[in-house]
This record gives structure tokens, C-alpha cells and sequence, in this order.
């Protein structure tokens, strides 16, 4: 949350005396049902903004003041703070000079602006007459004394008013108050840098609650803001002082609610049983949203409300940040990966870069292309179909790539749909069955590019979202497409792995890229129970570890390079003894090498360092560019203890993982040619 300061003073300031300058505060008041009034600093460029425009607020209808990075506004006549990218509920607004602490965590409590008026009006004639013994009562009937200018105390009443009007005694613990925010212990935060150089937008998996505290996407998110401040501050600290950067934005994108508020909560309730009624609950709000994304019919509510969601902040955002130059990029937890990955598979790519891939296609063999789909029509007695798929210059590949939606855009009757689609499985089956046979060849066959020729198993090297309909199993739903081209997808947590096997998808193409975003991580925690791998459905027949992440600190935890130091050791150990016993047996029995127990051509173990340099040269496709698509986050000591007891906890841990965030930084900003300050070891 963003925050903010200023200075004014009282006009008969005077360096020195206890009338001296009076330095104020700017504070939102949020309501929070646990702990009662939550009191948050605003930045100090900020206040600084919000108090030089109070007198305009008070002479107008309404001053409007962005604050935190342009994600809330101020009305400064209402005293009110609004959010403008997402709902939430309207919090107070105080220009605050007075404080008392609190009686929970030691933390000094503002008071309101009309009291503040009292005590400071109280507090002046007191200095000027030399006056003190002054006693106040708050609007909450608490009793304020001024005994001198250092020490001033807050009593709350040990009973309220009763029938017969008695007032509040002084009775209770005292508390200190304190005029002026300088003379309280409060970290005032720097706030945040104007310039924003990158947007992400960060879709939330199931459920309205995203981490064990049951906190929300927005509060999360702020966390993953808040990180990647400090992260810049220790990593991109050479770039901030040449200003050649700014930030990085992160907007949060919910489609929960959107979803449960369709009435289907409704319809559970009257199927559910009333017994264990928590968990039930529990089941039906967040479990059952992997159910919804696989009915088609709930499945397009949730694939629309993200998208249209994202278009929306897009908009809104660039309405607020006109001179906003940078790229856009997306980021997904648990089942938003999924829903970001089945959307990204379904856009479509730009005119010219179609073109690109149609160079070389003579004239000569698009017309034989459209022959053999007028002979297939003829042979399914469709004849009168003929000039539809020329006026659509259907070819045979493209219409091995035809599902039924398509058929019918193009005005094809139920019937011919049928006898079409059932020509084109019967085919393809007949394909699979050749390949699978003994010594069959590309002459027995068709052409390479052609559609009977391709791998059902892989997804297309090209960008044919319709085939991935058909070949992937995706639910049958109606893709929205972005406004915007993403630069980089993140999944956190992401289950796309498995679904993509339980779709039927036992290999993706090394050839085959996302239509109109160029990079994609797949980050996960290595106990996370429902993060799956990408790489090994790409190079199926090669046994690599995902990338490790480095620490933020430069370096592996300590307990993570004992186990190597560990491992590499025994490797040693290992080898060492092999040699020596390899050498004792020769000259025991000097027999032919070939007939000796250990054989001399025996190869060393590698050691761990070793075969995690050559897994970073593992060519894992075009899915990101040609680079490493897992990655892995290391665990931290006390979790190594047990893995099953932070299974939960790895699923959660992304918001506030200074590794995650440090590399979506990294990748971002390296896209725009500004590295680390210092390489950390083991990064690609």
C-alpha cells in the first residue's frame, strides 16, 4: 500500500520553544474486523502532494490526489481513499498531528482531525499562559491530561456512562501521547518510483483465498509489489542511480467472484449435505472451480471474465499512464497458469507474421491442395459443397485441422459435418496405425507437413489454436483474444503439466511456441504438491533436473551446499576406491584387461556441478525461446525437515519468495538490455 509526507508548520513557529513547528502526517484508516482500525503511512512524496492541495479540497466540490503508485485515489473533501483498478471498500483518510499508543502492539494511534484541533488549540493557550493540569475528553469518552509539554497522557474509562450520567474516570493504564509525527517512532516507507517501465497483470488459482493467512488476491499481490521494490533497491541499485529505471507494476486479476456470483452457489447449496458443513463449504468455493474449468459452460464464464478483465485494466491503465512505453507481461498461480496457458494457445498471431511462415508455398501446390478436397467431398457424396471449401481455400491440411465449430461458421449442414469429422478420425487413426508398424517410411506415407504425417501426440509447430481443440483436449469454449501481445508468461505453482497428460498430450514439439508471447517460466517449489514439470514432455527421452534458482543473497543455503558438498564427496570417495581396487586386481593377477573384474574403461560418476552444467545446454525447444523453461526454488532449512508437512506452505510461498521475484525482475528487465548488478551464480 502506498504512503506519504509533508511539513506545515504553526504560524507563530519559532525555533526552540515548545510552540515550535508542528510537523503533520497523512494516514488511511482502514476497518479491520480482528484488530479494530488499521493505521497505514502514506509515503513522503505523497503527503507531500495530498497536503499542499487540502485548502483547494476544502474550497471546491472535490480535489482527486493519486496515491500509491496511481492504484488509489484521495478525495480529499470526503477524506476518503478509492481504489481504482479493483473493488474494495472505501477507507478513511487522515492529515493527522496527534497520537496516543496503542494497548496491542506499542504502535502510536492518530488521532481524528477534529480532536487533533482540540488538543492543539488546548495545548498552545497551555504554553502560552503557562496553564497545564488540562484535562480533555475525547468523542469516545476517554480522558486526555496535558501535565507539560513532555508529558501527556490517554486513559481509557474503566466503565462507560451509565443511567445516572456518571463521567469517566482516570482509572486504567496510562498511555503516552505525543504531538507531532516527528517525535514518534514511526517508519515512514520512501514510496514508489513514478516511472513504470513494466506492466504484469497476476491471475489467482482456485478459491478466494491465495495463501495460508487466507488473505486475498489484492493483499498478496501487494506483497509481490512490495518485494520487487526491495529487490530493485538490492539488485538494480546501478541502474536506479543512472535512472534508466523505475519499477515494475503488478495488477491483480480476479475472476472468482465472478464466477460464484452466476448463482451456481445457489444451486450447490440445495444439493449439499448440511453435514460438516465447513468443509463442505470450503469444498464448494474452492475445489470445485478445477470442476467449473472443465464444464464448458463454466469454463467460458472464467476464460472471459480473465480476459476482458485484463483488457479492462490495460485500458484503465494506460488512461492513467499516458506516456507509458513498456510491455506487458502475465503471470499465473496454480489454476490461473492453466487459464492463462489455454488462453495465450488460442490467440492469434499477427497478419505478417502468418505471412512469414506461408513464404515458399507455390501457387502450384495450394491448387493441388484444393483438388484433393473436391475428390474427399466427391467421395462423401458432398459434391455440392465443393465451391464452400474453395471459396475458403481449403486445402487438405487445413481441413485435417477443421473441428465442428468450424464446419459450421462455414454454413455446413449436421449431416455432411458428421460424415466429414468421422472421414477425418477415421483417417488419422489409419495414419497412427502405419506409423506404429514396422519399417514404415515416409514413401509409404504422405508428406511431411501433412496433416496425417504429424505427431497426434505434439502440440502443432505452428500456430493453429483450432487443432489443439481437437488434438489437446482443451474444453470447447470461445477464446477472447488480449489487446495486447505478452512478452513473458510465469506460472507459479502451475498444474499445466498435468493437465496437458490428462488431456491426452504425451509430448509437445520442440518447434511449437506460444502464437503471440515468446516466453514462458514454470516456477515451482520443489515440495509444491501441484506444480508438474514442462521440460520432460519436450525431451521426453533425456533425464535433466530443472534449473535451480539462485538466492537472492548470492549464493545456494547453507544446507542445500552441504548436501552437495555431501554428495560430491561420496562421488569422490567412490571413484577413488574403484581406481585403487581397478590398479590392486591388475597387479594381482596380471591378467588381459578384458578379463579383469572392473573393467578399464570404466567412466567416473559425474559430479553434481558437472551434470548441472550440461543440463543448463539441454535444448528444450522454442517454448521459451530456446532457454530453460523449469525452475526450481530452494527449500529453506527447516523445511528439508519433512516435506510433507510444507507441502501446503510450498504451494503458497511464491507471493512472498524474494527468488521468484527477483527472477520475473531479471527476465523482464533483461528484454530492455539492463542486467544485475552482479550475476548471481548458477542464473542462466
Amino acid at each position: 500500500m502506498a504512503r506519504v509526507k509533508s511539513k506545515s508548520f504553526s504560524p507563530s513557529a519559532r525555533p526552540g520553544e515548545w510552540l515550535g513547528g508542528l510537523e503533520s502526517h497523512t494516514f488511511t484508516v482502514k476497518q479491520c474486523a480482528s484488530q479494530g482500525h488499521k493505521f497505514r503511512f502514506y509515503s513522503l512524496n505523497e503527503a507531500g502532494r495530498v497536503h499542499a492541495l487540502v485548502p483547494a479540497g476544502r474550497d471546491k466540490e472535490d480535489v482527486v490526489v493519486p496515491t500509491s503508485g496511481g492504484r488509489y485515489d484521495v478525495h480529499l473533501k470526503k477524506r476518503q481513499r478509492v481504489a481504482v483498478y479493483w473493488e474494495e471498500e472505501v477507507s478513511e483518510v487522515r492529515r493527522c498531528t496527534w497520537f496516543y499508543k496503542g494497548d496491542k502492539d506499542n504502535k502510536y494511534i492518530p488521532y481524528s482531525e477534529t480532536f487533533s484541533e482540540e488538543l492543539e488549540e488546548a495545548y498552545m493557550t497551555a504554553v502560552t499562559l503557562d496553564e497545564w493540569k488540562k484535562k480533555l475528553e475525547s468523542p469516545s469518552r476517554e480522558i486526555i491530561i496535558l501535565h507539560n509539554p513532555k508529558l501527556m497522557v490517554h486513559y481509557h474509562p474503566v466503565a462507560t456512562s451509565d443511567d445516572w450520567g456518571s463521567t469517566p474516570t482516570e482509572q486504567g493504564r496510562p498511555r503516552t501521547v505525543k504531538r507531532g509525527v516527528e517525535n514518534i517512532a514511526a517508519e515512514i516507507p520512501n514510496g514508489e518510483p513514478l516511472q513504470i517501465d513494466h506492466l504484469v497483470f497476476v491471475v489467482h488459482g482456485i478459491g478466494p483465498a491465495c495463501d495460508i493467512r487466507f488473505r486475498s488476491i489484492i493483499q498478496c499481490v501487494n506483497d509481490f509489489r512490495n518485494v520487487s521494490l526491495s529487490m530493485l533497491q538490492a539488485h538494480f541499485k546501478k541502474a536506479q542511480e543512472q535512472q534508466q529505471i523505475g519499477r515494475v507494476e503488478f495488477l491483480p486479476v480476479n475472476w472468482h467472484s465472478s464466477l460464484h456470483s452466476t448463482g451456481v452457489d445457489v444451486d450447490l447449496e440445495r444439493i449439499t449435505l448440511p453435514s460438516i458443513n465447513r468443509l463442505r463449504h470450503f469444498i464448494n468455493d474452492t475445489i470445485l472451480d478445477v470442476f467449473f474449468y472443465n464444464s464448458s459452460t463454466y469454463c467460458q464464464t472464467i476464460v472471459d471474465t480473465v480476459a476482458s478483465e485484463m483488457n479492462r485494466l490495460y485500458q484503465l491503465f494506460l488512461q492513467r499512464n499516458p506516456l507509458f512505453k513498456g510491455g506487458v507481461s502475465i503471470a499465473g498461480h496454480s489454476l490461473g497458469s492453466l487459464i492463462l496457458f489455454d488462453l495465450l494457445t488460442n490467440q492469434k498471431a499477427a497478419p505478417e507474421e502468418d505471412e512469414h511462415s506461408e513464404e515458399g508455398s507455390g501457387t502450384a501446390s495450394s491448387n493441388r491442395g484444393i483438388e484433393e478436397v473436391q475428390e474427399i467431398l466427391k467421395k462423401l457424396e458432398l459434391s455440392e459443397y465443393c465451391d464452400v471449401f474453395e471459396k475458403e481455400k481449403m486445402d487438405r491440411q487445413a481441413l485435417f485441422l477443421c473441428t465442428e465449430k468450424n464446419l459450421k461458421e462455414m454454413g455446413i449442414p449436421l449431416g455432411p459435418r458428421m460424415k466429414i469429422l468421422h472421414y477425418i478420425s477415421s483417417k488419422t487413426e489409419m495414419q497412427d496405425q502405419r506409423a506404429a508398424a514396422p519399417g514404415h517410411s515416409r514413401e509409404h506415407g504422405a508428406e511431411p507437413g501433412s496433416p496425417s504425417q504429424r505427431d497426434p501426440d505434439s502440440t502443432d509447430n505452428g500456430n493453429n489454436c483450432q487443432y489443439r481443440d481437437v488434438g489437446l483436449g482443451q474444453v470447447s469454449a470461445n477464446y477472447p483474444q488480449l489487446n495486447y501481445k505478452p512478452t513473458i508468461f510465469f506460472a507459479f505453482g502451475s498444474p499445466i503439466g498435468m493437465f496437458l497428460t490428462v488431456r491426452g498430450v504425451k509430448r509437445i514439439n520442440p518447434n511449437y511456441s506460444l502464437p503471440t508471447c515468446k516466453g514462458f517460466f514454470n516456477i515451482f517449489h520443489p515440495f509444491d504438491p501441484v506444480a508438474y514439470r514442462i521440460e520432460p514432455m519436450i525431451v521426453p527421452d533425456l533425464e535433466f533436473e530443472p534449473m535451480l534458482l539462485p538466492h537472492h543473497k548470492g549464493r545456494k543455503r547453507m544446507h542445500l551446499e552441504l548436501k552437495e558438498g555431501l554428495t560430491r564427496m561420496s562421488v569422490d570417495l567412490k571413484n577413488n576406491l574403484l581406481g585403487s581396487l581397478r590398479v590392486a586386481w591388475q597387479s594381482f593377477t596380471r591378467a588381459p584387461a578384458s578379463l579383469l573384474f572392473l573393467p578399464s574403461d570404466t567412466k567416473p560418476e559425474e559430479t553434481p556441478a558437472a551434470a548441472k552444467e550440461e543440463a543448463s545446454l539441454i535444448n528444450v525447444g522454442r517454448l521459451n525461446g530456446g532457454n530453460r523453461i523449469d525452475y526450481v526454488l530452494q527449500e529453506k532449512p527447516i523445511e528439508s525437515f519433512n516435506e510433507y508437512l510444507f507441502a501446503l506452505q510450498g504451494h503458497l510461498c511464491y507471493w512472498e519468495s524474494e527468488d521468484t521475484v527477483l527472477l520475473v525482475l531479471k527476465e523482464i528487465y533483461q528484454t530492455q538490455g539492463i542486467t544485475l548488478d552482479q550475476p548471481l551464480p548458477g542464473s542462466q
